[in-house]
């Protein structure tokens, strides 16, 4: 059995993950309740994966690497090698991670941003949408699916309520 890839990530009823400047302030002004099933699904992974923007965000955003005990990859034309906390990849997405995901070990959280998670959708890699709506409309900015996806069968696995926000957690259905 091979291990899942998991989107794990908040959008406005609108659609939109972040404003245009990838400002994500709207999404801290919410009371929560908790942290959102966060810590749930961060139990579940050994690996991350995201966009080098979404990583710069990240690092500018906090004192200290957040996923230090995760393996964790950086899809990027701009760097290679790695760090202490992650590793740069350079090369074929699809091929990446389907090697990845062959490879023994726990569930993978696909965890941003726009760029990256357009083409894990367009080819089809993810396994599970766990997707927490938040009570905006923002009107403009980036969205969670772009156009041009293909249809993609889902089956509702559980809906959760933590104060203002609804997480709506999909299973991709797939012909074996």
């Amino acid at each position: 059995m091979s291990r899942k890839i998991l989107l794990f990530i908040a959008t406005s009823l609108d659609g939109f993950i972040a404003k245009e400047d990838d400002g994500l302030q709207w999404l801290y002004d919410t009371k929560e309740e908790g942290d959102n099933g966060y810590s749930e699904m961060y139990e579940t992974i050994d690996t991350t994966i995201m966009g080098k923007r979404t990583y710069d965000y990240v690092m500018e955003q906090t004192e200290t690497f957040p996923y230090p005990d995760k393996k964790c990859y950086v899809f990027t034309t701009l760097e290679q090698g790695s760090t202490d906390n992650v590793e740069f990849v350079n090369g074929d997405v699809v091929a990446f991670v389907k090697k990845l995901k062959a490879q023994e070990g726990s569930n993978i959280w696909m965890v941003g941003g726009a760029g990256i998670l357009d083409a894990f959708i367009k080819e089809d890699l993810i396994d599970e949408y766990i997707i927490t709506v938040t009570p905006h409309i923002l009107g403009t900015g980036i969205p969670l699916f772009k156009e041009k996806n293909p249809q993609i069968a889902l089956t509702l696995q559980e809906t959760k309520r933590f104060g203002q926000f609804v997480q709506l957690h999909y299973q991709v259905q797939r012909q074996n």
